[in-house]
């Protein structure tokens, strides 16, 4: 038999139940996004705009967790259904700032109601536990 080591066991791995359960909440998602011809991820880029209205590249990726690379395609697509403009900074043009448009703004109606439809699908976790978890999972992505 092989040997085992316990810091490779998955029961052990902080990483997998984070992983597993980012997935089960992208696939919740999807149902309401799908309609609406979202991503997830297209959506929380929608979330930011829908907040800040304008913000370059860089920001966004700081704000989301996401690089460049992943980012780039995802916003040309939703520039091609109109949701958002790229354009280059007027001051460096190695900036491309992204603006929310008016139909990226309409989808903010149909959007409201998604978050409480989530929480009212996630009946074992207190609001007090929520708040705990949201609490330390800010305190792992904002560690080095």
């Amino acid at each position: 038999m092989a040997q085992q080591y316990e810091q490779l066991l998955i029961k052990n791995q902080l990483c997998f139940p984070l992983y597993a359960c980012s997935r089960k909440i992208v696939a919740r998602y999807t149902p309401y996004l799908k309609p609406l011809g979202l991503t997830y991820t297209q959506y929380i880029v929608l979330m930011v705009l829908w907040e800040k209205e304008c913000v370059n590249v860089g920001q966004l990726g700081e704000i989301l967790y996401l690089d460049a690379g992943t980012l780039t395609p995802l916003l040309k697509r939703l520039e091609k259904a109109g949701y958002i403009t790229r354009e280059r900074s007027k001051e460096d043009e190695r900036i491309t700032l992204i603006t929310i448009t008016s139909d990226g703004n309409a989808l903010k109606e149909k959007c409201k109601d998604i978050p409480l439809k989530l929480m009212s699908k996630t009946t074992s976790l207190t609001e007090n536990d929520a708040k705990e978890l949201y609490r330390l999972l800010y305190l792992f992505l904002e560690s080095e």
